[in-house]
């Protein structure tokens, strides 16, 4: 009895520390360089609008509240220079009103749903897989203009490509968005 437990103990250990490295990774970043920014009015928006103006093939988005016209419009302003741009937003913004969710799909984005988690609270946009801008900042207007947020640009391949991962893991289990209003 006390050797099943024994191998059943370790053999959960073996099996949670294997998933853990799926899901965690140790970086040591050096010479990365980083851009912040603070809201409320700290130019957060434009901050992003910039980066995500100089995407030149591909932009990887997870947010989830997604209301900003700015970013919304910068984002289909590349895809309409042939950028490839992929979004994955928290299932709220199915029912929210406003969401860029159906504004990007009816531009052509491809727009999913993430609904496996009771929140999809990434705040994530990957730039050519080499640009990562995350921190607190709902992708909204409140979040610019009324909020304490904060925005972290980052240049380093090898954090972005962890990123870049997540975003696969999460895309692989959403759903296609398709409007329900």
């Amino acid at each position: 009895m006390v050797k099943r437990v024994l191998v059943a103990i370790f053999t959960s250990a073996f099996i949670l520390s294997t998933y853990q490295t799926l899901i965690c990774a140790e970086l040591i970043l050096s010479n990365t360089p980083a851009l912040i920014y603070f809201s409320p009015r700290g130019g957060c928006t434009e901050a992003i609008v910039v980066e995500i103006e100089t995407a030149k093939s591909e932009v990887l988005v997870q947010a989830y509240s997604f209301t900003s016209a700015p970013i919304a419009q910068a984002l289909m302003s590349i895809f309409k220079k042939g950028v490839k741009v992929q979004v994955i937003l928290d299932e709220s913004q199915k029912t929210e009103q406003y969401t860029a969710a159906t504004f990007l799909s009816n531009a052509g984005i491809p727009v999913h749903i993430d609904a496996k988690h009771a929140i999809a609270h990434n705040k994530v946009i990957i730039i050519d897989r080499d640009t990562l801008i995350t921190g607190s900042f709902n992708f909204t207007k409140a979040a610019e203009e009324k909020n304490a947020e904060n925005v972290l640009i980052l240049r380093n391949r090898d954090l972005t490509q962890q990123y870049v991962e997540n975003w696969e893991r999460h895309r692989e289990h959403s759903e296609r968005y398709a409007r329900t209003r």
